[in-house]
């Protein structure tokens, strides 16, 4: 009987060891989509030469691992970098749902950004995904969470209107149960415009939680929703956008 409980206690030990090499040393995520048109009405920003029909929606950005400390881990590993033909199923939902308009090149470049977002912050995650279901995750809580029906339902609209800070947090609280970090930049006229909502989740990317810290960025109590253009760019309006931008 004795030798039963040794050998179930060792069992029980050598599982709690694995369990814990395997957990995450990060603390939690965020989870961060933007606003394309604060993008194309700011001053710093430009469009694509071609608008899509389903593009007049919160685009992802990434998802990011976080510490408590306010600092997060970055290119954590060189010899697994970003592999398009390992998400070949996911392309055509990430090209409508994670497009890169114009935050690092005009005309855009999807591929580019989710390079950068797999080798700086997918790599740091590979205790929690690989290359798959990093990218797949996004388009879950994607799918999960609308966030623009969520502020439409709450009156709160892309009309170039001003929104209270708080009722545009409350109105995204009011679904997840807890209020998103929004970063704000500005438009030509240097008003202060809704541009990135950072959504918390835990170090599995299974719950939202609570964020241990808000990273409300440059905003103020009454910021812009832009509306998003109707107009469609040109090449030629696009590049030459481009060559006006300091980009980093």
């Amino acid at each position: 009987m004795r030798g039963i409980i040794i050998v179930s206690f060792l069992i029980l030990q050598s599982l709690v060891a694995s369990s814990s090499q395997s957990a995450p040393d990060f603390n939690f995520f965020y989870w961060v989509n933007y606003w394309p048109g604060a993008i194309c009405d700011s001053q710093k920003g430009c469009c694509p030469p071609t608008i899509r029909d389903t593009a007049s929606d919160f685009m992802i950005h990434g998802l990011w691992p976080q510490f408590i400390n306010g600092t997060w881990p970055a290119f954590c590993d060189q010899t697994n970098l970003f592999d398009i033909s390992k998400i070949s199923d996911l392309i055509s939902k990430m090209e409508r749902k994670w497009a890169e308009w114009g935050v690092w090149t005009c005309p855009s470049n999807e591929t580019n950004l989710w390079e950068h977002e797999w080798n700086k912050h997918g790599t740091c995650v590979q205790s929690v995904f690989d290359h798959h279901s990093y990218f797949q995750t996004n388009l879950k809580f994607k799918q999960k969470l609308n966030l623009l029906n969520i502020l439409k339902q709450k009156g709160i609209k892309p009309n170039d209107g001003f929104y209270g800070l708080d009722e545009i947090k409350n109105a995204i609280k009011c679904v997840i149960g807890f209020a998103p970090g929004i970063e704000c930049n500005e438009d030509v006229k240097g008003n202060k415009q809704l541009f990135q909502f950072y959504i918390c989740l835990d170090n599995y990317a299974k719950e939202f939680v609570e964020c241990p810290y808000v990273p409300d960025k440059s905003c103020a109590s009454k910021i812009k929703f832009p509306k998003f253009p109707k107009k469609r760019f040109s090449l030629s309006e696009s590049l030459s956008a481009m060559s006006s931008v300091s980009t980093t």
